[in-house]
């Protein structure tokens, strides 16, 4: 459960001053868990190989955690491309190719006045026409590839294409990725990415 609503209440302070500030609140398992022992660990989806944890396959699940810890790091990312035109203003449009809903629900929070990402120029937008970035989420579906590519299609430059969640990366525990449909310039792990870490990406990949 997150503490900020009860920490606001108490101390009168309610946005977080990351990235300028420690992030206060990341949710442990959100984070590539690390090595923590030499017992074999177990993974459901074999994101783990020799030791190392594959950010586009963890699913963030915890079941490793005999053998893992998180690591409460911020680089559940992959920066491909830096765009730093767009350091003043950011402006998201968000497609759902088919997901739970967890990671709809992570990325809006960081419009949330806990987060507050418009303090760090970061909008959402109603319209790819509007947007300087794509956040695709979920599995791949056949009747959302026209979709997509439209999208993609009729952005202005520069854009930023970014592939979010686990689900997108690599389909997850129920379907096919979207690698082989999109070029990203940015990918964030996790099953959900956790805010925190969705900021972190944001401002790497806007070269800030």
């Amino acid at each position: 459960m997150k503490l900020w609503p009860i920490n606001s209440l108490r101390k009168g302070i309610l946005t977080t001053k990351f990235p300028m500030g420690k992030n206060e609140t990341i949710s442990p398992w959100s984070t590539l868990p690390v090595r923590r022992n030499d017992s074999e660990p177990y993974c459901p989806v074999n994101a783990i190989n020799m030791g190392k944890v594959s950010l586009e396959k963890c699913i963030s699940c915890g079941r490793c955690m005999e053998s893992m810890e998180p690591s409460l790091r911020l680089d559940n990312f992959e920066k491909f491309r830096e765009k730093p035109l767009l350091k003043r203003s950011f402006k998201i449009f968000p497609i759902d190719s088919g997901t739970c809903g967890a990671c709809n629900t992570e990325l809006f929070s960081i419009g949330n006045p806990y987060y507050d990402a418009t303090r760090l120029g970061i909008f959402f937008v109603n319209t790819p026409k509007q947007a300087d970035a794509l956040a695709i989420m979920g599995v791949y579906g056949e009747e959302m590839e026209s979709v997509i590519k439209k999208a993609v299609e009729v952005m202005a430059q520069p854009a930023v294409i970014i592939l979010f969640g686990a689900c997108a990366l690599s389909g997850g525990i129920i379907g096919r990725g979207l690698r082989d449909l999109v070029d990203p310039d940015l990918i964030i792990g996790g099953c959900p990415p956790d805010p925190f870490v969705i900021l972190n990406a944001l401002e790497k990949v806007r070269g800030r």
